[in-house]
């Protein structure tokens, strides 16, 4: 065998071995357990107050290209939605969130215009398309927070035993994430890995509540803030928050039940002339055309759902009640 063989099989080795080498080190920069926890905890870290100056903290990445995260920073308004998908513990990055809703109008907007409707109504599509994404997402979030409010109760009594018992705040704050409800101990551990990492405890309880937006949790960091500045019985000041808090939940159960039966009408009254349309247009599309088709029918269109936009805002307002 000549030494052209020889210095081939050498080669070849030191290529596998360099892409083996390759493969590793890429999934330790990016697929191990590991990173993809810091990057979690960094992550969780940078969705609350903006103020903290640390170079532990960055920003949540909004998108994976770097030109895509200049072109979303400009946006006034876009760390609201990066924070509706950390809400909704979505794992998707605003610049991939954002393209999947382009992509949603765009199939609707096409659908609507092969299905020979109105322009108008094409558009309408594609701004329903466009628009899903974010209310699918708002509702994942609420969810979410109602999970965390209920739980929260639990938390707070268990911090106040805690407390009672001889432990530290920060203490309490770890026991809650070792041994609370699922979602509030997930939300109590990023905070305590905050304070662990050097942050204030003041701003890590004020990045809890802009992460979880609920305002029971709220009066459990107001009354924290207020007790580390002027003292007292912490233990039973958390008691009596959990308390008033299911008290709420009592209250709010209460107003559900005499309220189902306006909501319900609010539904069957909203739904009721959009299921008619679409069966009497399946049965006799030539007599519905008339209404998107004669300028009379497209007024008479344009009128009732005005008409409908205020029925069911006014209805919102009256089942809607506050506590």
């Amino acid at each position: 065998m000549d030494l052209s063989y020889y210095l081939f099989v050498v080669l070849t080795f030191l290529a596998v071995m360099g892409l083996m080498e390759g493969m590793v080190q890429l999934w330790n920069a990016h697929g191990s357990p590991k990173t993809r926890l810091v990057e979690e905890r960094l992550q969780a870290m940078s969705t609350g107050v903006e103020n903290i100056e640390s170079p532990l903290l960055r920003r949540r990445l909004l998108s994976g290209v770097s030109t895509m995260e200049r072109l979303l920073l400009t946006m006034p308004t876009i760390h609201v939605l990066d924070r509706l998908l950390i809400q909704a513990e979505s794992k998707l990055k605003v610049a991939d969130f954002l393209a999947g809703s382009g992509a949603i109008a765009l199939v609707a907007g096409a659908s609507a215009l092969a299905l020979g409707t109105p322009p108008w109504l094409s558009v309408a599509m594609m701004a329903a398309g466009a628009l899903a994404p974010f209310a699918y997402l708002k509702h994942l979030g609420r969810q979410r927070l109602q999970r965390i409010a209920q739980q929260l109760p639990d938390a707070l009594d268990l911090m106040a035993h805690a407390l009672q018992a001889g432990h530290s705040f920060s203490s309490a704050l770890r026991m809650v994430a070792k041994e609370g409800p699922a979602q509030v101990a997930l939300e109590y551990r990023k905070t305590f890995e905050e304070i662990n990492f050097g942050v204030s405890v003041q701003d890590a309880l004020v990045n809890l509540a802009a992460r979880v937006d609920s305002t029971d949790l709220r009066y459990f960091v107001v009354a924290v803030l207020i007790q580390r500045e002027s003292g007292g019985n912490l233990a039973g000041l958390l008691s009596g928050i959990a308390i008033l808090i299911r008290d709420r939940f009592k209250l709010a159960g209460a107003v559900r039940v005499l309220s189902s039966e306006g909501r319900l009408s609010a539904w069957i009254l909203g739904l009721l002339p959009f299921v008619l349309g679409a069966i009497v247009n399946f049965l006799n599309p030539r007599f519905m055309s008339v209404l998107w088709t004669d300028p009379a029918g497209i007024h008479l269109l344009g009128g009732a759902l005005c008409l409908m936009l205020i029925g069911v805002f006014w209805m919102w307002r009256i089942v809607v009640i506050r506590i």
